[in-house]
């Protein structure tokens, strides 16, 4: 039976295994054990952290910068982000999978908002949706949460207000800008968000913002006291190209070791040390007699 040490097919589980991370338990981690949060586009990702032990996998509309190679995030359409959730939720057997609800999919109205974020649910396979700003969006929070959805809030940088914020910058440096924060987070909270993304603000209106609230906050850029923190996944590896953000710190070099190990397979196929012996199925016993080979496994030709 479940929760023993074998379940049906006699496969041996650990005493106490993994439970899955819930909104409401996610919760109740507030100023308890920090929260770790990492984006997630595709199923091998999703598994590697989740068995990795992260709490929350992000699918993030920034898909659309660190996946698909554009400027922002404002062209990401609600399909693609489905599309993409669907494939990191089955990837990830412990962790809190949440969905990005991108540009347009909720700012009409809280009809619209409610709709799309049902569908991340139902197509997507999600297990709570995000949705970018504060008070003027406060209303379709709520009607969304009242639908038994589960919705993170985000607040100061909102990348999908690129155009309107004059592109990536720090937000909340002036005493007025940061009490808006401040008010757009309690706004959130209020609506029934479990936790709240703080991006690139400063780390004592991120500090200030964490104290206000009773749900937890995730930063990002947003220094030390928050509740937890959040990483796009190419930027943990070190698999970035280009511009790295001031707040993403690479615990690993992976995109050098992928170039040198690519560097390697190429000068291996070229020079017929791929594919040996031992990467080869075995001769079939009724194998056709073969023409001589060149060193890099090419058939020569019968001379004319």
């Amino acid at each position: 039976m479940y929760g023993s040490s074998h379940d049906g097919g006699g496969t041996a589980r650990p005493a106490h295994p993994r439970k899955r991370v819930t909104a409401p338990l996610l919760r109740d981690r507030k100023g308890n054990a920090a929260i770790t949060m990492v984006t997630a586009y595709d199923f091998t990702m999703a598994r590697i952290l989740d068995e990795s032990g992260v709490d929350m996998l992000l699918v993030g509309d920034s898909l659309g910068m660190v996946v698909q190679g554009a400027d922002t995030t404002i062209p990401v359409t609600l399909d693609e982000v489905s599309y993409h959730t669907r494939a990191v939720a089955r990837g990830a057997r412990y962790a809190h999978v949440v969905a990005d609800m991108p540009f347009m999919s909720f700012q009409l109205s809280s009809a619209q908002a409610l709709e799309n974020a049902g569908k991340l649910m139902k197509e997507g396979m999600a297990h709570s949706v995000k949705l970018e700003g504060g008070v003027e969006i406060a209303e379709h929070v709520e009607r969304i949460t009242r639908a038994g959805i589960p919705v993170v809030g985000h607040v100061g940088l909102t990348p999908q207000s690129f155009h309107a914020l004059g592109g990536f910058k720090v937000q909340g440096k002036s005493e007025e800008a940061a009490r808006r924060i401040l008010e757009d987070a309690l706004a959130l909270e209020q609506a029934g968000a479990f936790t709240i993304v703080l991006e690139a603000v400063p780390p004592d209106v991120a500090a200030e913002v964490t104290r206000a609230l009773t749900v937890p906050t995730i930063g990002i850029g947003a220094g030390p006291e928050c509740d937890g923190q959040v990483l796009v996944c190419y930027d943990l590896f070190g698999m970035s190209l280009g511009h790295r953000p001031k707040f993403a710190k690479a615990f690993a070099e992976l995109g050098e070791a992928m170039q040198v190990a690519t560097k390697q397979y190429i000068d291996d196929v070229r020079s017929g040390a791929f594919p040996a012996a031992e990467h080869c199925y075995a001769e079939s016993s009724k194998a056709a007699p073969s023409a001589p080979r060149t060193k890099r496994g090419a058939r020569k030709l019968a001379a004319v």
